[in-house]
């Protein structure tokens, strides 16, 4: 099935581009947290300020998830994209900073989990044989958010100072959740009736190893803007980070792409959790031209989509009853609290070590070492379709 059979099947191309919307403020936030705590409070501060609003991402995704499980998505995203907005507009008001880091707690907590109330939807958008390509579709396209998000973030900044970032982020989750949340088959979702447990999604033991495999790729993922910002700092300027950023997504959406003909499902996650580690062994070049870090940038992106596509298809089927929406959260948070790590590693890393090529090391490392957990999820995989 292709893209753009997916892409024309009913209501698809609308929860897509509402779902992306409404997720912009996950690549628009950090950079406008950054930019608005450099004009009224301090590095340490905005640094903070991230780290908290992180915190809160990997908190209430799955909590809102299990509740939407339960209940439905819409008065859920909506109370949460209302306590969000609440959030920023707190900050906005030039608070103190411990009212600061609880107004961005807030605005983390509340955040909608759209990627989890997305990808529920498509076995009831679409046929059995069409979800693998919606799944990796839905990936590719994210890669726009840490593409557009940063661009728009800044260009609030630009033209109305550090407080229209923050602004113009609340605006973006605002908009794009009710123009989710009011889309029919958002209305009309269900989650599955089944026998609950106080544990969730989190009762499956494969659910619990791919969890631990995401943590390991999201610190290898996570890791390297801090990688990339030493290197643009050690040879040219550190405004180069950000090309070299969006040349790592760009490979992304390129892999996402191409991923849509291949449709690797679970059998493959070893071989692409291999393929992804190798993909960043060329980094360690550190080239001298920052120019040639680009096509290595592009190259180490390849593989994630892929990677993630198949994690989620797997999911679908390790869940247990009644918890999907929960356990995509718990995917999300995962990769989330293992970016966070690594970006933590990579600052110790290149702290203790006068060394760029040092914080390249760290990427690879982790994401092989995230095989091994991967491998009796595949053979589980291989035994539901034998």
């Amino acid at each position: 099935m292709s893209v753009t059979a997916v892409l024309r099947a009913a209501q698809v191309a609308r929860v897509l581009a509402a779902s992306t919307l409404g997720r912009l403020p996950l690549g628009a936030a950090p950079v406008a947290l950054l930019l608005y705590a450099r004009e009224s409070l301090s590095i340490g501060a905005a640094g903070l300020l991230v780290g908290v609003y992180t915190a809160g991402l990997a908190v209430g995704g799955p909590v809102l998830a299990r509740i939407a499980d339960r209940l439905r998505q819409p008065p859920v995203m909506l109370f949460g994209a209302a306590v969000s907005t609440a959030g920023f507009v707190v900050l906005a008001q030039g608070v103190p900073l411990w009212a600061a880091l609880l107004a961005v707690l807030l605005a983390g907590l509340g955040a909608p989990p759209f990627e989890a109330g997305l990808r529920v939807l498509w076995r009831d958008l679409l046929a059995e044989e069409e979800v693998p390509t919606a799944y990796t579709l839905d990936i590719a396209v994210q890669e726009l958010i840490f593409i557009l998000g940063p661009l728009v973030a800044g260009a609030a900044v630009a033209i109305g100072g550090g407080v229209a970032g923050v602004y113009a982020t609340a605006g973006l989750q605002l908009l794009g959740t009710v123009w989710f949340v009011t889309t029919p088959v958002v209305r009309g979702w269900r989650g599955e009736a089944a026998e609950r447990h106080w544990a969730g999604a989190l009762r499956s033991g494969s659910l619990r190893l791919m969890l631990t495999a995401v943590v390991l790729v999201g610190a290898g993922v996570g890791s390297l803007p801090v990688a990339l910002l030493d290197y643009a700092e050690t040879v040219g300027h550190r405004s180069w980070s950000s090309w070299l950023l969006a040349a790592q997504a760009v490979g992304a959406l390129i892999g996402g792409l191409v991923n849509t003909r291949l449709k690797v499902d679970g059998r493959r996650l070893p071989l692409l959790g291999l393929l992804l580690g190798l993909g960043y062994l060329p980094l360690l070049l550190t080239p001298a031209s920052a120019l040639l870090m680009v096509p290595l940038a592009i190259l180490c992106g390849f593989c994630l989509p892929p990677l993630l596509a198949a994690t989620f298809l797997t999911v679908d089927r390790v869940a247990p009853a009644g918890t999907a929406a929960e356990a995509f959260a718990w995917v999300a948070t995962a990769f989330s609290v293992g970016a966070a790590a690594g970006a933590a590693l990579a600052g110790a890393i290149l702290d203790s070590f006068a060394s760029t090529r040092a914080g390249f090391v760290l990427p690879p490392v982790v994401i092989l070492l995230a095989v091994p957990w991967l491998r009796p999820v595949a053979r589980q995989v291989r035994a539901f379709q034998s």
